[in-house]
């Protein structure tokens, strides 16, 4: 419990531990399993201060999401708290953060695995990895000359391929709007490698609020969705316990559809809180 991870566990007992809920949590994942979607992704923070012991309990909580051909998981700032919390997450983790056709995750490195494809029906789901350990009182992430390299040959080879591209990251992507210390220290790269080879959607977590935001792509600009914490205690409109429910229609003039199902402070009851359809655009 020293360096980052003391101030950690006290900014947890100070202040975290009352905007969290299991029970709240708990409420959201039975909602989801109701809906049956064809996929999850996770797009990190699936823990506090990444202590190992810390690992295996959110698995416990994944496991009734489904298994790992049903979930991708996604490292956050959190998971990767201190120099050794990535390789505790992997034990865990591994076979939720990997590509199709890796039989074997946990005997291969973390770092060789990102960013990694999984195909489900005309879908491409491409994860990349954000998390690394930082300085106490930052939340900075780093994508990476090398992933970003592996992250234009995937987006064009699933662009061949006729896919519907959706980029899983941790931290938000774009430079509007991220306060200091929190964002994507290599943001201007990864925008690049979008505008250059283009993708459908971006998913990512980290702000702990529903967001929507774009960037450009070659042929037309990309919606960039952040999402809401899973386990937040209702309170105000923009801090709700929540996720996103999205429906992809490729083709379409509206090709994706994203529900916010939340719980209000108003019913206690997960339900729909907003409604998004993004339009096919130009840039």
């Amino acid at each position: 419990m020293a360096n980052k991870r003391l101030t950690g566990v006290l900014n947890w007992h100070r202040a975290r531990a009352t905007i969290h809920s299991m029970g709240v949590l708990e409420a959201i994942i039975a909602d989801i399993r109701q809906h049956r979607p064809d996929h999850i992704a996770l797009t990190g923070d699936l823990v506090n201060v990444g202590y190992p012991p810390e690992f295996p309990v959110a698995a416990r909580m994944v496991d009734k999401l489904g298994s790992s051909t049903d979930v991708s998981v996604i490292p956050g700032n959190h998971d990767a708290y201190v120099r050794g919390s990535l390789p505790a997450m992997d034990a865990v983790f591994a076979p939720f953060m990997c590509s199709d056709g890796d039989g074997n995750p946990g005997n291969s490195v973390l770092a060789e695995r990102f960013p990694y494809l999984r195909v489900r029906q005309n879908v491409a789901f491409i994860g990349i990895n954000t998390g690394v350990p930082t300085a106490p009182f930052f939340a900075t992430g780093t994508m990476g000359a090398e992933q970003g390299r592996k992250l234009e040959k995937l987006l064009e080879e699933t662009r061949n391929a006729g896919l519907f591209r959706v980029v899983m990251l941790h931290h938000p992507p774009v430079t509007r709007g991220v306060k200091f210390g929190r964002g994507l220290t290599d943001a201007r790269r990864f925008e690049l490698v979008l505008r250059r080879h283009g993708a459908e959607l971006v998913l990512h977590g980290h702000n702990h609020r529903f967001s929507l935001q774009q960037m450009a792509g070659p042929a037309a600009q990309i919606p960039v969705v952040g999402v809401g914490s899973a386990s937040a205690v209702p309170g105000t409109a923009q801090h709700l316990a929540e996720y996103n429910l999205i429906r992809i229609n490729p083709g379409s003039e509206q090709p994706v559809q994203i529900e916010r199902r939340g719980i209000t402070f108003e019913n206690r009851m997960v339900s729909r809180v907003g409604l998004v359809t993004l339009h096919r655009t130009g840039n």
